[in-house]
């Protein structure tokens, strides 16, 4: 039986030095980074962010993915935990309101020097080594672009009317609500969308809940790249010229423009996933994790979200 996980490496920087957030469990008297069991209905990005939050009072937006770690727990059952990257900034570390429980009696923040000497576990120390690899690299500051496909909408058959005032269907309503807290996990600040119903519609929610201005594109509509796939290009490459961090809603029709014009600034294991993204399912989308460490963006990470995997 395996058992699903999440957690994250909280870091942030003084002076030229890393620090990491490791959590004392006075039941199992180890050192460690705070992690735990996903919840029904949530996915592993979700719990990621919640499980960090519970354990150092700590609220953060998810970065890099780092490596998977798999233990046994005993005969019959393994522990599968996901992991992030996660900038903590002085304001998330000023709100935070840790207070010791039965699970967590200690939360610190040390040096990676020190912390490689207190952390209990090997698997630990890897995925510290994999952080500072990242940064040595100028690859672990990233912001969040993220395409995704509008939610589940009235078919083509089924509606009489302009094309671009279908609506979504009841499921796709609940679908838009429901990505509130999976977008959150990453905390994108932009919000650009094409202008048809069915969109909007879906990043709405998001938008509201975070009181983000929403911009239209008329670019990002099944029409307007019909018309103009150029200029649904010069869209895609802009938001990834700024690396700025962001979220794009658009249509099926459309994704296999933008996906090719940001596949072309990836390297080849990354650019196959950033193409397979044009066959996204309703409500389903991909983040591309962007540093700006260099004179020009990089694209350091790609991962898919969707509703369909909380478990």
């Amino acid at each position: 039986m395996e058992i699903f996980a999440a957690g994250a490496v909280c870091w942030r920087e003084v002076g030229k030095d890393l620090l990491v957030a490791i959590i004392h469990r006075g039941r199992y008297q180890d050192w460690t980074f705070p992690k735990g069991k996903v919840d029904p209905g949530e996915t592993l990005a979700e719990a990621a962010v919640r499980e960090v939050k519970e354990e150092t009072g700590l609220k953060v937006k998810l970065g890099v993915p780092l490596s998977t770690v798999s233990y046994p727990i005993d005969k019959s059952k393994t522990k599968t935990v996901h992991y992030w990257a996660t900038k903590v900034s002085d304001k998330a570390l000023a709100k935070s309101k840790f207070k010791p429980d039965e699970e967590v009696s200690e939360v610190v923040w040390v040096k990676a020097v020190e912390a490689f000497a207190k952390l209990s576990y090997q698997h630990d120390r890897d995925l510290l080594q994999e952080v500072l690899d990242l940064r040595a690299n100028g690859m672990l500051k990233t912001k969040p672009l993220i395409i995704i496909r509008h939610a589940h909408a009235t078919p083509r058959a089924d509606y009489v009317g302009e094309d671009g005032k279908r609506p979504l269907l009841p499921e796709g309503k609940k679908q838009a609500k429901e990505l509130v807290r999976l977008l959150s996990a990453y905390g994108p600040k932009r919000v650009f969308t094409s202008p048809w119903k069915r969109c909007k519609d879906t990043i709405t929610p998001y938008a509201k809940a975070h009181r983000y201005k929403i911009i239209d594109r008329g670019e990002l509509s099944e029409m307007g790249n019909a018309k103009g796939p150029a200029r649904t290009a010069k869209v895609a490459k802009k938001l990834f010229a700024d690396a700025r961090s962001s979220v794009l809603c658009t249509h099926r029709p459309t994704l296999p423009t933008i996906t090719q014009v940001l596949a072309g600034y990836a390297e080849p294991k990354l650019a196959k996933l950033i193409l397979e993204a044009k066959a996204l399912k309703p409500g389903d989308f991909i983040v591309l994790h962007l540093t700006t460490a260099g004179k020009k963006p990089r694209l350091v990470a790609v991962e898919q979200q969707s509703l369909e995997e909380r478990l």
